[in-house]
Formats: structure tokens, sequence, C-alpha cells
């Protein structure tokens, strides 16, 4: 039976490698080091675990966003900053189960608009978005130049 709970310090080894299952530019000590931080600054972040016993087979991180959210015309914005799920414990619900945890904690918060993102080519993070009850809001791409 999967649980959604809070995050808290016994769970960032599991959480940590999850995060790297999802970002995988950086360790898993720098995700480890970067989840704690999140822990230290509840009242900025929500942080979920799902947990099949006692094992992290899911997370999903949000915040509370007060600048400009592309597609939103509210502020603050909670933002879903990311949502992995165990690739062996994927096709039971969890992200589903995840998603409207962190919807139920922003709509707690009296926030009025749930927003998240995802890369132009992520077909499968597109899938996902819309079957959770997202809607795509527009597309956009970024430029810069060194200076």
């Amino acid at each position: 039976m999967i649980v959604i709970a809070s995050a808290g310090s016994e769970h960032l080894d599991g959480w940590a490698l999850l995060r790297h299952v999802l970002w995988d530019e950086v360790s898993v000590a720098e995700h480890r080091a970067e989840a704690e931080e999140q822990l230290a600054e509840p009242e900025r972040f929500l942080n979920l675990v799902a947990l099949d016993g006692d094992a992290v087979a899911g997370f999903a991180e949000a915040s509370i966003r007060h600048e400009y959210v592309n597609g939103c015309e509210d502020s603050p914005v909670l933002f879903l900053e990311g949502i992995c799920v165990a690739p062996d414990a994927r096709r039971r619900g969890i992200a589903r189960k995840l998603v409207a945890a962190v919807a139920d904690w922003g709509r707690a918060q009296g926030i009025r608009e749930f927003a998240s993102d995802t890369w132009h080519d992520d077909l499968e993070s597109h899938a996902f978005h819309l079957a959770a009850g997202f809607a795509e809001t527009e597309r956009v791409v970024y430029f810069r130049q060194e200076l």
C-alpha cells in the first residue's frame, strides 16, 4: 500500500536517489544536500514522498512562486518543481496521488493556480501532465547571449 507523506530527514537517501533519476546532471550527494536545504524552508517548499513500506517509491517537490509564472494569471502560484516515481513502481497511480496531495496543499494555502513545466521534447512528461489534469498554456523558447 502506498502512503503519501511529508518528506523528512529519514527519507533523504531514497529521495536523493529518485531526484538523480529525474535530474542526472548532478550527483546523488548534491541532490541529498539540495533536498536537505528544502526541508529547512517548509514555508516555501512542499516536499512529499510516496512510501511503499519504508521505501521511497516517489517524490513530488513544489514551491510557492511569487514571480510571474508563464501561462498563469494569479500570484502567488503553486509550482510543481519536480516529480518522479521509481521505474519499478510506475503505472500504479502514485504520481497522480502525489499531484493530488500537492494540489490539496496549495488549496489550503489559498492559492488558485497550479503550474508546472517540462522540456519541449519530453513527450512522456507532456502526456503525464495532461493526464494529471494540467492544460498546456504556451510554449516558450529561451535565448541568451554572452556579453
